[in-house]
């Protein structure tokens, strides 16, 4: 076994490991310590304990990304089957609307079980969410929360739908550096990433054909602009609750690159910002999602 190809192959694949950690001479002499007499089977070990360093991936961080996941999933899952099962209460229109919210419960079910089977896979058991672990109104379990409106009144319930799918885009995007080291459960989260975003643009279209709770002068995109909700309930601290969702979408550069009028083209603040979606901290979404979980 080669260490100085093996290492020269991680360079290639991460010009910055060694931002991550000690200088290419101390890698190689904390390698020659083990002596040459190393077993093989040890190798794995002796690389994992450089590498942790350098990207600090565990399985529990792994375990823990995907609990995370499997309860904002069970939150969405769970909202949706009830509105799929409420239709007419909540006034959602026959035809298209009702096929898209139907596919769209689907997909989450999908997802819960998905991730449910990986947890498995990995010898966790994942709580046992049911309709009754939410409170849809954001209320805390009391059921009188700001959103109680929500299997009654359509606009409300799509507005809600937009924040937790908007919410659940950034929630994949903050965590999945946590999963760089498991390409395959990387992967996982990443389809279901784009899928979230896919729903989150499919619910902004609806919330703008049916025009209610948009703020005045606001043409509601498929995307987030800025730090824009699109949402306007009339209520200011309500308001302020969902406005979390998109606190930080506001941003200009990347990588300390500006993008307004970059290259001497044309692209104004509102496209820059549409450009790039921001990620969300675990911190922050705890937060954002607290209030619609029960206990």
């Amino acid at each position: 076994m080669n260490l100085q190809n093996i290492i020269s192959e991680i360079e290639k694949v991460d010009p910055e490991v060694y931002d991550r950690m000690d200088s290419r001479r101390k890698v190689m002499q904390r390698f020659s310590t083990f002596g040459k007499t190393l077993a093989m089977a040890a190798i794995p070990s002796a690389f994992g304990a450089v590498f942790n360093k350098a990207y600090g991936q565990t399985t529990d961080d792994v375990k823990d990304v995907l609990l995370f996941a499997y309860l904002l999933e069970n939150l969405e899952a769970e909202f949706y089957k009830k509105v799929a099962s409420t239709f007419a209460a909540i006034g959602v229109p026959g035809g298209a609307p009702q096929t898209a919210l139907t596919t769209i419960r689907d997909h989450e079910v999908a997802h819960v079980a998905f991730l449910k089977s990986v947890l498995n896979s990995l010898g966790v058991t994942p709580p046992a969410y049911t309709a009754a672990s939410f409170d849809f109104s954001g209320g805390k379990g009391s059921g009188t929360g700001p959103f109680a409106a929500a299997f009654t009144n359509y606009a409300v319930m799509l507005a809600v739908a937009q924040t937790f799918e908007d919410t659940g885009v950034r929630a994949y995007k903050g965590q999945a550096p946590r999963l760089i080291n498991n390409k395959v459960v990387l992967q996982a989260a990443l389809q279901i990433h784009s899928v979230e975003a896919r729903h989150a643009s499919h619910i902004r279209q609806m919330r703008r054909s049916l025009g209610q709770l948009i703020p005045t002068g606001v043409l509601l995109q498929p995307w987030i602009t800025q730090a824009q909700s699109g949402i306007d309930t009339g209520n200011a601290s309500v308001n302020a609750a969902i406005q979390m969702s998109y606190n930080g979408e506001n941003q200009l550069s990347q990588a300390n690159v500006s993008l307004v009028n970059i290259g001497g083209q044309t692209i104004a603040a509102t496209e820059a910002s549409e450009a790039f979606d921001e990620p969300l901290t675990k911190a922050e979404i705890t937060t954002i999602v607290s209030p619609f979980i029960v206990g």
